[in-house]
């Protein structure tokens, strides 16, 4: 029986080698995923370990003492303060077993290029100060060009910075941190693996005495690594700095902790990864299910009498499954060798992709751990015997008399009562939980509808056989009207088997309805945000930084003085405590606001808030508490102090305006520092350079972020479209295997009907009308999974949307039919092409030995 498997494999190749190229691609996937994850995992761990070498104690500021002033936010006057100073680090260096004390000063600074605009990525726009050592170096950042910076006036780039910025040794570098833009002489471009910087941020440094004027106060620092002499324990270490630092205000961490931190941080970012990319990775797989399971039903159906004849010689039936299984597990094998080497492939492909977009992830060498080699074999071999395994009962069950049956009886068709009435129930359930799900408003309850889309899916998978008749014999009307004969016997070898073309059209269907479920959110999710954009706000222009760190409220007396600016704005907010909850209460001028967004009250007016000096808050906020116009609330601003102010209105939610808005003199006092989060600016008639005009007011600072309504819909949909498109390329790989699958299908369906082929040819059918019917074929069962996966996605965009309507109010399902329309024209092209190799085949057989065929 084993050497029947191997000679049945090698029998078939060309029949198997389409479910072998659905495996290869599964598998590949699977690897790759695997390969990429362990890979760039182990680069970032070497790069970390890097940074650690000679990290012995790191003593970092810290904020637990509540009356000591903050290191993780500014102060007063716009800087930070810590209690690591000199005098700190000189009692660290005096301590037994301390080699040297490295003192950081870090922060960010962005950068203008030389076409002045911002170079990075915002919070990943690092600074720190260059610390040289006897050599004059520093052994952090090695020097590719010039020198470190020496003084006030000097600056030092890395090598990616200065290189998108187009700077040179010599050039003036403007850049700001926090404040007006200031200029420094470039003196030195260095080389780091910092992956912030690698992956699309910048790094800037400074003296230290330059780095600490900019973000700290003289003579303190950050962080203090210390390097231990040799011999000495770290742990030991730990504890001796721990008994010299300030009691709740720094805290010291040792080199091997912080290194098991990192090392769980990275894990814990790679497996997320990994998780997203398996995924995709299992619906690969899950579609090629459908396909090996079809082509090993129909192989067991071209081969009954085969399989008899074993059974008559004395094969039991267990042996029949064995050696079914055997021949797909054979088949597995091969096919997951191959699809690992692809993988392979894939996954450094996948590294200098990414790598060419801004990824920057750090170099290292290709891994390939035996964990992933073992996964990826396995998983290509389990579920290609998985496929098999229902055909292969199929196969046991055959008589040892249908030997002698004449060749020419059509295969047995089981019922489908059985699997119709399971396929209801599960569909029903999956409904019942969708339509739930639609009940629902919390982004917590995402499990639910992803279980619910799941077993929605799997019911329709099972129905589809039932569904096949009708929408075939719909789509065979039309086929028969503008085709003729040809469209006719299209459909009716599209409903011969509703098994096989349920199975056939579900790979394609399964792939469609995520892609289109996807597309739907999308595209009603920036419809969504238009809306709320044109709803709420008034104001032709958004102002803040790119950083997020707030404006200096002078710059906005400056916008408000422009010639064209009719009303200007100020946006800052502070948190409250009432009871046991948290709000946030923003502060603006309420002179103005009116002019620059669209607020809509329930209860009371803007102008009985200014009257007050009270708050508004949104209703969402108001049914929280309790509050309505008129009640006196107490708020808790900081931990000592609480605030009686008054509720003179209550407004419709507005993104705006989350929870509560009071005039900015209720909010200053109640701020460490007083800056603006954003900036509104309403535009007089004849004012189309006003952006300018506002940056150029403005300094021409790169952290200004001066964004019209266009402009903040372009982010928006920028931001959307990245991810509707990675989803296609991920699902791309489920819908290729799909037409692998159709391809399969109908290749194989020809050799089935070699003899009836051969009879049409006979009677007078033209080889183009042979070509035609195999291509309507094609085509009928591609519409078939595209109109079940379309209507499908739109279902489960639809209950799952109230998920994403949660986020913002003015979220609503809104069809992108031009999409749709697309779906559908590529499932034509789909049934099209994957028809040329088998139409072309039917029509070059012989008409007499097609005839003869057995």
């Amino acid at each position: 029986m084993l050497r029947t498997a191997l000679r049945n494999v090698l029998a078939h190749k060309a029949r198997l080698m389409m479910t072998a190229l659905a495996v290869l691609l599964g598998v590949a996937f699977v690897a790759g995923t695997l390969i990429f994850s362990d890979t760039v995992g182990e680069a970032v761990k070497n790069a970390s370990a890097r940074n650690l070498k000679d990290v012995a104690v790191s003593v970092q500021a810290a904020d637990e003492d509540p009356d000591a002033p903050s290191s993780l936010g500014p102060g007063k006057d716009g800087k930070r303060a810590t209690a690591l100073d000199n005098k700190l680090a000189d009692r660290i260096r005096a301590l037994p077993g301390v080699r040297s004390v490295r003192a950081n000063v870090t922060g960010r600074a962005t950068l203008a290029g030389t076409d002045d605009q911002p170079i990075g990525n915002g919070w990943q726009n690092l600074a720190a100060n260059y610390q040289p050592g006897k050599d004059g170096k520093d052994s952090r950042y090695p020097l590719v060009q010039g020198r470190g910076p020496a003084n006030g006036g000097e600056i030092a780039l890395a090598e990616t910075t200065a290189k998108a910025a187009g700077y040179a040794l010599g050039d003036t570098v403007r850049f700001a941190t926090d404040g007006p833009v200031l200029k420094k002489k470039l003196v030195g471009i260095v080389a780091t693996d910092d992956p912030q910087v690698t992956a699309g941020g910048s790094l800037a440094l400074f003296d230290t005495g330059t780095a600490q004027k900019l973000f700290l106060h003289a003579g303190q620092f950050d962080e203090l690594i210390v390097a231990a002499a040799p011999g000495t324990d770290q742990k030991a270490l730990t504890a001796k700095v721990r008994e010299v630092l300030p009691a709740k205000r720094a805290r010291a961490t040792s080199g091997s902790e912080l290194a098991a931190e990192q090392s769980r941080m990275i894990a814990e970012s790679n497996s997320a990864m990994s998780k997203t990319l398996l995924t995709f990775a299992g619906i690969a797989l899950f579609v090629g299910i459908f396909i090996i399971a079809n082509t090993f039903t129909m192989l067991i159906s071209q081969r009954t009498r085969e399989i008899a004849l074993l059974r008559a010689v004395g094969a039991a039936r267990r042996q029949v499954v064995r050696s079914v299984l055997a021949e797909a597990a054979l088949l597995g094998l091969i096919s997951s060798v191959v699809g690992f080497a692809l993988g392979t492939g894939i996954a450094v492909g996948l590294r200098a992709v990414l790598d060419a977009n801004g990824a920057g992830f750090p170099d290292g060498p290709l891994v390939i751990s035996p964990a992933a080699v073992l996964a990826a074999l396995g998983v290509g071999v389990v579920v290609t015997v998985l496929a098999a395994w229902l055909p292969s009962r199929k196969a046991a069950k055959i008589a040892p008399v249908e030997a002698l049956s004449s060749v020419e009886a059509p295969p047995k068709l089981r019922s489908l009562v059985v699997r119709n009435v399971i396929g209801s129930v599960v569909t029903a359930l999956g409904v019942a939980v969708m339509l739930y799900v639609s009940t629902l408003k919390s982004g917590d309850d995402l499990p639910t509808a992803m279980l619910g889309s799941a077993v929605t899916l799997i019911g329709v998978i099972i129905l589809a056989p039932l569904l096949s008749r009708p929408l075939v014999s719909l789509a065979g009307l039309v086929t028969t009207r503008l085709f003729g004969i040809g469209g006719k016997l299209a459909k009716e070898n599209a409903l011969r088997n509703p098994r096989r073309t349920a199975a056939t059209a579900s790979a394609l269907m399964i792939g469609l309805t995520l892609i289109t479920g996807m597309t739907v959110v999308g595209h009603s999710a920036q419809i969504g945000m238009d809306k709320m954009a044109a709803t709420e706000m008034t104001a032709d222009y958004q102002i803040e930084t790119t950083t997020y760190t707030g404006l200096d409220p002078e710059l906005s007396k400056k916008v408000a003085k422009l010639p064209g600016v009719e009303a200007m704005a100020p946006l800052r907010s502070t948190g409250y405590a009432v009871g046991d909850g948290f709000g946030s209460l923003t502060g603006t001028d309420l002179a103005q606001i009116g002019k620059l967004t669209r607020l809509t009250f329930t209860q009371g007016s803007l102008d009985a808030v200014r009257a007050s000096g009270g708050i508004a808050v949104s209703q969402a906020e108001a049914k929280l508490r309790g509050w309505r116009a008129g009640d006196t609330v107490s708020l808790k601003f900081d931990e000592k102090k609480t605030t009686r102010v008054k509720v003179a209105a209550v407004y419709k939610d507005n993104e705006t305006f989350r929870d509560a808005l009071a005039d900015v003199s209720l909010v200053d006092p109640h701020m460490t520092q007083v800056k603006n989060d954003k900036l509104l600016v309403k535009a007089g008639g004849g004012s189309p350079a006003l952006a300018k005009d506002i940056r150029h007011a403005l300094g021409d600072s790169p952290l200004l972020k001066v964004q019209s309504h266009e402009d903040l819909r372009k982010e928006n949909a920028g931001q959307i479209d990245t991810i509707v498109n990675m989803v296609y390329g991920l699902l791309g790989m489920a819908v290729i295997i799909a037409v692998v699958g159709v391809v399969n299908t109908l290749a194989m369906s020809v050799f089935e009907r070699t003899r009836e082929i051969g009879m049409l040819r006979a009677i007078g059918l033209a080889r183009s009308g042979i070509k035609q019917m195999v291509r309507l074929e094609s085509v009928v069962i591609s519409l078939f999974g595209a109109v079940l996966g379309i209507g499908l996605g739109i279902f489960l965009a639809w209950a799952g949307g109230s998920l994403v309507g949660s986020s913002f109010p003015t979220y609503e399902m809104v069809l992108p039919w031009g999409r749709i329309g697309l779906f559908l024209l590529i499932a034509l092209v789909v049934g099209v092409l994957a028809a040329l190799w088998p139409a072309r085949r039917a029509a070059r057989l012989n008409m007499l030995e097609a005839i003869g065929a057995e």
